[in-house]
């Protein structure tokens, strides 16, 4: 494994630049996760809190995709239970042809080698009293790799693919920088030389000149390696620069699903719209008007009927709350080419009814601050790249 240089910007903007091949590698159906809510002098089961319920996804070789939505809508439950760190309550997690639930332990572990996780907290999840030989070392012994001397190699090759230096190796995690501590998460997901990499949240706990670093070196390590990359994360610009599809997530549920221009161009979900413009402009002189949804996030444990996002969609109430929406679950449909919504009335969304929608109350909340700029649709925002 020969070091990309990392500190070396992509070819262009975007993670397009190498593309991502027409060969799936992996097939989420039908996916679903609850976990047991415990009640009663017994403890018997009296519910479920629903973190994944029914995502259906393909991700194809070398591809990233970005997944978005707010705290507690079920992304790193979904990047855990595809890996199998927690078994899905279920549906199906086809990785290369092999459909993971009818694996043995001994053959779950041997194809943990391809697929390795980055963990959001730099500082967490490094134990603090193992030096970094045996941090990103562990993997190997897990997977039989017991000659020391071929480990020391494949760690410090590791460390110098992400951008540290060889003899780092008996240092203690406590003795590196937030960014360092990063590089060694990935230097550890790394050594085994896997094909597939979630990456969860993986530079949101990073100052900005860090995440810059840490995204530029995992384009890098793409383009050099082929790697095909699950990107959780908040920052919607982060998520636009290193993504070539997006899908967006509430409440357990995939609402949309497109290549990240036309995510951006053309939002179809009305969340995903509320989502979009929220991103601040980059222009501290305009202040834009921004879709305030109402109330909170109503809990995984007893989701709305229907539609999930109904009892705070800003189109729904344009539209004079259609009864539909509070008793049919939408299908998550296709509307165009590699562009599918979960959505009754995407076909509705439009710049006019996006502008009405800011403007009005009760059903959202126009948040004006000096001169105000409207929303502008379908190009709700242009976020550039972060800076390098």
């Amino acid at each position: 494994m020969s070091a990309p240089p990392a500190s070396q910007a992509p070819a262009t903007g975007t993670a397009a630049s190498s593309g991502p091949s027409s060969e799936v590698l992996l097939q989420i159906q039908d996916l679903v996760k609850y976990y047991p809510i415990m009640g009663g002098v017994l403890r018997r089961h009296v519910g479920d809190v629903k973190a994944v319920d029914g995502v259906s996804l393909d991700l194809t070789k070398g591809e990233v995709l970005g997944l978005v939505g707010e705290s507690g809508c079920g992304k790193t439950t979904l990047g855990r239970t595809v890996l199998y760190l927690q078994k899905p309550t279920s549906g199906k997690v086809v990785f290369d042809g092999r459909d993971m639930s009818t694996l043995s332990a001994r053959e779950l572990r041997r194809i943990r080698k391809r697929m390795q996780i980055i963990f959001q907290d730099p500082y967490g999840s490094l134990n603090p009293r193992m030096p970094v030989l045996d941090i990103i070392g562990e993997g190997l012994v897990a997977q039989g790799i017991s000659d020391s001397k071929i480990r020391i190699k494949k760690v410090e090759d590791a460390l110098e693919t992400v951008g540290l230096r060889r003899d780092y190796t008996r240092r203690y995690p406590h003795e590196f920088s937030g960014g360092q501590r990063q590089r060694i998460g990935i230097a550890r997901a790394l050594v085994l030389e896997p094909d597939f990499i979630v990456c969860d949240e993986a530079v949101s706990a990073l100052d900005v000149s860090i995440q810059s670093q840490i995204l530029n070196l995992l384009l890098d390590l793409r383009e050099a390696f082929g790697f095909t990359y699950l990107f959780i994360a908040h920052n919607l610009s982060v998520i636009e620069y290193i993504s070539d599809r997006v899908g967006v997530m509430y409440l357990g549920k995939l609402v949309e699903l497109a290549d990240t221009a036309e995510t951006f161009s053309n939002p179809r979900h009305p969340y995903t719209v509320a989502l979009l413009s929220a991103i601040p402009d980059p222009d501290p002189r305009i202040h834009k008007k921004r879709l305030v949804l109402k109330g909170d996030v109503p809990s995984p444990a007893a989701p709305p009927s229907g539609c999930r996002f109904h009892t705070r969609c800003w189109l729904r109430e344009q539209l004079g709350n259609p009864e539909n929406c509070s008793t049919e679950d939408p299908p998550f449909r296709e509307l165009s080419t590699g562009h599918r919504v979960a959505c009754h009335y995407a076909e509705q969304v439009s710049s006019e009814r996006v502008t009405s929608a800011a403007a009005k109350a009760p059903a959202v909340v126009s948040a004006d601050v000096g001169d105000v700029a409207e929303i502008p649709f379908p190009s709700l925002q242009q976020p550039g790249p972060p800076p390098v």
